[in-house]
């Protein structure tokens, strides 16, 4: 009689134990569910960058990209297109970069965010004797400027692109080559490529050294959306605001282009060619993605 009661008491344990576990099923089940319909449950935001090579320098150097997000507002953010003479712009584009790894959340869902650092490695290399990512104390004393800002063949790359291009440009009143052709080189075939392929709503320059954000126009003047992001920008950085660029003539630019094609760009240019200034141009960088959630009537 006993060894029966102990048999049912074992019976009626394993019941319970069965229905608690169905109930517990069922209630995390319908919660996850509910939290999932209204859209409340913490969603992961680590985000890995899509990495890729766009293109190949004069020299087999890869011209790397770094890309976040996959929303239909891409912006495109391109450093070092001056290479080893403007290598602090290399060293703050891989900061944005290391910024992104830790704080995935700047990167709204309608987002894409691309950054490329080095867009003339080979110039980079000139200067610097390293390839892909280098550091501030790698740069050596006294940086030479024209062999550093030119790509293996000599060309200015920032006078090799589709707006007003002619063969013999001008650098601080300086000639300097523009190529052979409009995108006769490696490194802005890899740059006009990307950006056709991609179609972003706005591309960003940075360069050194005047501490301004410059507005891009070709043929017909500066777009009205160009402006807006020029203001957003500088406002937020501290940088001048600067509509024209009018030291001297400037033909086959890449901000010059994409005015071309109706893609509005700015040049950000850094105070010295020594510094990052990595506050200002994050305010800078955070201000304008603010604006892509919340764009602003043009004035």
């Amino acid at each position: 009689m006993r060894l029966f009661s102990t048999k049912r008491t074992t019976i009626l344990f394993i019941i319970l134990g069965l229905i608690l576990s169905l109930c517990t099923y069922f209630i995390f089940h319908n919660k996850n569910k509910i939290i999932s319909d209204n859209q409340t449950a913490p969603v992961s935001t680590n985000l890995e960058p899509k990495y890729s090579i766009i293109g190949k320098s004069i020299e087999g150097r890869s011209i790397e990209a770094f890309t976040y997000g996959n929303g239909k507002t891409h912006i495109i953010f391109v450093g070092g297109i001056h290479g080893g003479y403007e290598w602090n712009t290399v060293v703050l584009a891989y900061k944005f970069i290391d910024y992104l790894n830790i704080n995935p959340d700047l990167v709204q869902k309608n987002m894409t965010i691309t950054i490329i650092p080095s867009a003339n490695p080979d110039g980079v290399y000139k200067i610097i004797g390293k390839e892909g990512r280098f550091d501030v104390t790698d740069v050596p004393t006294g940086v030479s400027a024209i062999p550093g800002r030119l790509n293996a063949n000599d060309v200015d790359l920032n006078r090799n692109f589709g707006c007003k291009w002619q063969a013999k440009a001008i650098w601080k009143n300086n000639p300097v080559s523009a190529g052979s052709a409009v995108f006769s080189e490696p490194e802005s075939q890899a740059i006009r490529d990307f950006i056709l392929k991609d179609n972003p709503v706005s591309v960003i320059f940075w360069h050194s050294m005047s501490g301004s954000v410059y507005a891009s126009k070709c043929e017909n003047g500066v777009l009205p959306e160009t402006l807006n992001i020029m203001n957003v920008y500088a406002k937020a950085s501290g940088y001048s605001a600067v509509k024209t660029f009018s030291s001297y003539a400037v033909t086959g630019d890449s901000e010059g282009w994409l005015a071309s094609i109706n893609i509005p760009a700015i040049t950000v240019e850094l105070k010295t060619h020594e510094t990052v200034e990595w506050e200002e141009n994050l305010a800078g960088v955070k201000a304008l993605l603010k604006y892509y959630n919340e764009p602003i009537v043009s004035q």
